[in-house]
């Protein structure tokens, strides 16, 4: 027992309510309970016993009371005396963080910038993912990957302070390639839930599609974050003044409804940038969001103490049901409702007081299965059953419902279930009813060029087939061709004869070919020797001068003067010339195509 130790000490500051639960009742028992100044005593006698009418075999309730604290303090204090190998583990959640490094990062419009109000909430994120994996991708006209995924957070707000316009090797706003890089960092082996976010003041329309392209089959969300307002701002530039174009100063504006239009097609949310965590606990970005935890993949343990508190709250049970004879009830429901499954008592307690409605959204994020099985509206049946990935069932779900988005949610289960004929089909009979639902003709647009698309490789694959058979087809006819002249006595190859002379005459000019190429590059390798032997002459001369000239110097190891380690400061420090150069490198090798119609900020 000389490892013995409380985990949580102060718990054991209750000792002190246990040992004054007698003084407690004893002044509780000879204090009038304020009903004598109402009822007149004849009355209230029968009702309240008095500890001068209590019968002799009344039995104080301040001995159990007095054991079921002490032994409730100690079980919370944590006794522990052990330990055991505990497996590192880190949450089931996955998110690539895709910032925007355009220069219209650097308006004014929030202060100090959009940029720098950016980083700092990329900080506050990495706080509150505390053990979650977090990678960094940023873009301007193309997309570098600043930090895979990792848990270290110190190593993405090392890159931090160094992400700036300037170190991208050309200036653009390619959000699509900065989605695209993201996606491939999750697809490369995410662990558990995979999600992305988009730090940005804008999607160009031009981009938008291709975004939804790249998220269409990803089971991969992707939600936004806005910086920058509506109002915006100029772009200023050190020592340059502002941006200008054409001679006007260019206004830049952040674009909150295209962005959450981004994030709504791929099933994300959109929130304008706070500078509370109010949006961080919108999008569930924390730690704490995440509902599951894997082991880690380092297969790494440590030895933490055990704690064996929890034996003693059995021991409590019975002195805390004789204290309190007349709550043995409550005492009971609380021993019973821990052993009750949390999503039945959760469902169960909701229930009383929100109806299905309110109740289901809640429900399909923590666990569309359960919520498909236990929700009975088809509309809410059919998004429980969407989000699990049963399309073919939320498609039957939703012909049931009769909300006026049931047929749009119908539509899309259709083309989630690769049956995009129909799809389009539904989408132009909700678009008749509502033409102005931008969402809905965007998807029939997507879903038709998808259709379109498979239908050029269904013809392309046909042509290919024909032509196979064709060619297959000549390819027998030569065969036959070839075999009629071998039989044929006019062809000079087939008397054995003249072949025997013709492969004669062949191997003998093969050979002066070769012999005379074997003379030209021993003549080579004999001037290539000549040289060599002569440059490795003045080589070693050229040495032993050089050796003989530094043998007198000796390893100079003084500490540095003064007038050094200042020449030393003089030297920039530039943090960012890493990145700067590794960018310039990708960017060279990608060879990037510049995009005409991108904004250079």
């Amino acid at each position: 027992m000389a490892d013995f130790h409380f985990i949580r000490p102060l718990w054991l500051l209750l000792l002190i309510a246990a040992l004054l639960m007698p003084l407690v009742l004893k002044q509780f028992r000879s204090s009038d309970s304020g009903w004598t100044r109402i009822i007149p005593a004849r009355l209230l006698t029968p009702l309240i016993q008095s500890s001068s009418t209590d019968g002799v075999g009344t039995r104080s309730p301040a001995l159990p009371m007095m054991l079921a604290i002490a032994l409730l303090s100690i079980a919370l204090a944590g006794p522990s005396w052990r330990e055991s190998p505990t497996p590192l583990q880190q949450q089931d959640d996955s998110l690539v963080v895709v910032l925007d490094l355009s220069l219209s990062m650097l308006a004014t419009d929030v202060e100090p910038d959009r940029l720098t109000v950016a980083k700092r909430k990329i900080r506050d994120i990495l706080e509150a993912r505390e053990g979650s994996l977090t990678a960094l991708v940023v873009y301007s006209a193309d997309a570098h990957v600043v930090t895979p995924l990792t848990d270290d957070r110190q190593t993405i707000e090392g890159m931090l302070g160094v992400l700036d316009p300037v170190i991208m090797p050309a200036a653009g706003n390619r959000a699509d390639l900065g989605i695209e890089r993201g996606l491939n960092l999750l697809e490369q082996g995410a662990p558990g839930k995979g999600r992305l976010l988009l730090i940005s003041d804008d999607v160009a329309d031009r981009y938008q599609n291709s975004i939804r392209s790249t998220l269409t089959d990803s089971p991969y969300s992707l939600s936004t974050l806005v910086v920058g307002t509506p109002k915006g701002g100029p772009i200023p530039l050190e020592r340059q003044g502002f941006i200008r174009d054409q001679g006007e100063i260019v206004i830049t504006r952040a674009d909150p409804d295209a962005m959450a239009s981004v994030a709504r097609s791929s099933g994300g949310q959109s929130h304008p940038l706070t500078i509370t965590s109010e949006d961080i606990r919108a999008l569930e970005l924390r730690s704490e969001d995440a509902e599951e935890w894997q082991d880690s993949k380092l297969d790494v343990t440590v030895k933490r103490w055990q704690d064996d508190g929890y034996w003693l709250l059995w021991l409590a049970i019975p002195f805390a049901l004789l204290g309190w004879r007349r709550g043995a009830v409550i005492v009971l429901a609380f021993i019973i409702l821990p052993m009750t499954p949390r999503s039945a008592m959760a469902q169960s307690w909701d229930g009383l007081w929100q109806r299905e409605d309110q109740r289901a959204p809640e429900m399909i994020r923590q666990n569309p299965e359960q919520a498909a099985q236990t929700l009975s509206d088809p509309d809410l049946r059919g998004s429980a059953l969407y989000r699990s990935g049963d399309y073919e069932s939320a498609i039957e779900s939703f012909s049931k419902g009769d909300a006026p988005s049931a047929e749009y949610n119908r539509a899309n289960a259709l083309a989630k279930a690769g049956k995009l004929e129909e799809a389009v089909e539904a989408y132009d009979q909700f678009l008749e009813k509502h033409p102005d639902h931008e969402d809905a003709r965007f998807n029939r647009d997507l879903v038709k060029d998808l259709l379109e698309q498979q239908q050029q490789q269904q013809n392309q694959s046909d042509q290919q087939n024909d032509q196979s058979g064709d060619s297959s087809n000549q390819q027998q006819q030569n065969g036959q061709q070839g075999s009629e002249n071998q039989n044929s006595d006019q062809n000079p190859s087939s008397n054995p004869q003249n072949q025997s002379e013709s492969q004669g005459e062949q191997q003998q000019q093969n050979g002066e070919n070769s012999q005379q190429s074997q003379q030209e590059q021993n003549g080579q390798q004999d001037q290539q020797q000549e040289q060599s032997e002569g440059q490795s002459q003045s080589d070693t001369e050229a040495d032993n001068d050089q050796t003989e000239a530094q043998a007198p110097a000796e390893l100079d190891t003084s500490p540095l003067t003064q007038g050094q380690e200042q020449w030393l400061r003089r030297v920039p420090d530039d943090p960012g010339g890493l990145l700067r150069r590794k960018f310039l490198q990708q960017y060279q090798q990608r060879n990037t195509q510049t995009d005409e119609g991108d904004t250079p900020w």
